[in-house]
């Protein structure tokens, strides 16, 4: 098993992170998290990722600063078990359903839904825009779901074993859930089925204590919950006091 030199920058809370952190799990990869929120990242932290964004993943080989980009160098480095299909068609589609999850399931769950309830509130303290909430519940989300409702299985997992466009498109669902929206099961029956089934594995259900945790607790005391609570946080942290706005940084 690797060591835990492996290390990763980004909250709990990110569905971005979230997935980085389920696949680390599979592949049995020790690490130590920093877990900041990207706004209150610092200059360094702007360094090791240009846009802001996170995860960024720090080990002995590489800083790399997208959660797709991790997974595919994951799998690459730690081949077993895999996170991707085998076969060009179903790698294609794998690859296709998690930039799917990270683009359009990025936008509506978590900018236009759980932005508006927890980071507009938390971060900047400011109220949801009800427009842009009305727009995500009636438009948007059943939009996205009547598509996946089309394209995910009624038992099991997309590929047989769970892989990354399971652990993506379940990871925005997670945050769909903090913000208090619940898939209506009469209306699209295998998505709903499907999102409790992949979150229901157990590197979500790890994760589950550390998330929790953190929605009720203050971001300034993020670090001392999560050690508290046995968390793998880093001794060192990328993280300041005081938020600054950026681009592309959930």
């Amino acid at each position: 098993m690797p060591s835990a030199a492996t290390k990763i920058i980004g909250s709990y809370l990110s569905p971005y992170v979230r997935k980085v952190l389920v696949c680390l799990d599979i592949k049995g990869i020790a690490y130590e998290i920093d877990p900041i929120v990207p706004f209150y990242g610092n200059d360094a932290f702007a360094r090791l990722s240009p846009v802001r964004r996170i995860p960024v993943l720090c080990d002995d080989a590489v800083t790399l600063a997208d959660s797709s980009v991790i997974c595919e160098y994951l799998d690459e480095r730690y081949p077993e078990p895999a996170l991707f299909p085998k076969g060009a068609q179903l790698r294609a589609r794998a690859r296709w359903l998690e930039e799917y999850a990270d683009t359009r399931l990025g936008e509506v769950f978590i900018w236009h839904l759980f932005n508006q309830f927890v980071i507009r509130r938390f971060v900047w303290g400011e109220p949801p825009d009800e427009q842009v909430l009305k727009k995500a519940r009636e438009e948007e989300i059943p939009q996205v779901l009547d598509y996946l409702e089309g394209e995910l299985p009624a038992d099991g997992f997309l590929f047989g074993a769970i892989a990354v466009a399971d652990i993506a498109l379940a990871a925005f669902f997670r945050n769909a859930s903090f913000a208090r929206y619940a898939i209506d099961a009469g209306r699209w029956p295998k998505t709903a089925a499907y999102a409790s089934r992949v979150l229901g594995h157990a590197g979500f259900a790890k994760l589950r204590p550390f998330e929790e945790l953190l929605l009720r607790t203050p971001i300034a005391e993020h670090r001392a919950a999560l050690t508290d609570a046995g968390a793998p946080v880093s001794a060192e942290t990328f993280g300041t006091a005081v938020p600054r706005r950026g681009i592309l940084t959930i």
